[in-house]
């Protein structure tokens, strides 16, 4: 009986693997969209979610209690008129962006993250270089929000002036944000201050509310998902 049992045994062991690869099922985004492609930095890359169906969550994302503070969890809205996207939203952004319309999507992390993953598409303006308190400086905000975001000088005005009109509050008065880009700014996820200290800049020197859009998920539920991460 035990000779009979073990190649039966053997060919079972051998069989299961097999039908669970073969089990594997296809892996949308949505139930109209399987891919998108967008372009980063001059080559195109699609956009899909990993067709492993048994694929787990990187290491670095799965752990669920860092220190607060700083890595707090943030609100669901950061401020009046920002509003706050999902995955499918950001998608959208990306798409929209390819079309041609005016949208800049920032991954505000440090670039020692950057280099680790991130969505195709976005641009890395580390939350470093807009916020004071990390050592930014107001000429170089400015760089930053006239040559990558379209926001233009109303006369000539240097950062001074700038500095002046933040505090009286005539910010209207000094930056034209009529060609401003829809940014769509994200960090490491739900616990991670770096993208609202870039918000909260941005907002102080008058950048419209509404053209501020904030993925709050950031990267840990973009790979929660299993979508596409380029380094």
């Amino acid at each position: 009986m035990n000779i009979l049992k073990t190649p039966l045994l053997l060919v079972t062991l051998l069989i299961v693997p097999v039908l669970a690869h073969a089990e594997n099922k296809p892996v949308g985004i949505s139930n109209d969209l399987m891919s998108a492609t967008v372009m980063h930095q001059g080559t195109e890359v699609d956009i899909v979610r990993v067709q492993n169906n048994s694929n787990v969550i990187t290491q670095e994302f799965s752990k669920t209690s860092r220190p607060c503070p700083p890595f707090c969890i943030q609100p669901m809205i950061f401020a009046p008129g920002v509003e706050t996207l999902g995955e499918l939203e950001v998608i959208d952004y990306l798409i929209r962006k390819q079309t041609g319309e005016n949208v800049l999507v920032v991954d505000s992390r440090t670039p020692k993250w950057v280099k680790k993953g991130t969505i195709p598409g976005a641009v890395n303006v580390p939350f470093t270089s807009l916020t004071p308190s990390q050592g930014a400086t107001t000429e170089g905000i400015m760089d930053i929000m006239l040559n990558q975001m379209g926001v233009n000088l109303i006369g000539d005005v240097d950062e001074f002036e700038v500095d002046e009109a933040i505090v009286s509050g005539t910010v209207s008065e000094v930056f034209d944000y009529s060609q401003a880009k829809t940014l769509v700014l994200f960090c490491n996820g739900m616990w991670c201050g770096q993208s609202p200290a870039s918000m909260a800049t941005l907002l102080s020197f008058g950048y419209p509310a509404d053209k501020i859009k904030w993925f709050r998920g950031g990267m840990q539920t973009w790979q929660i998902l299993g979508l596409s991460t380029v380094q």
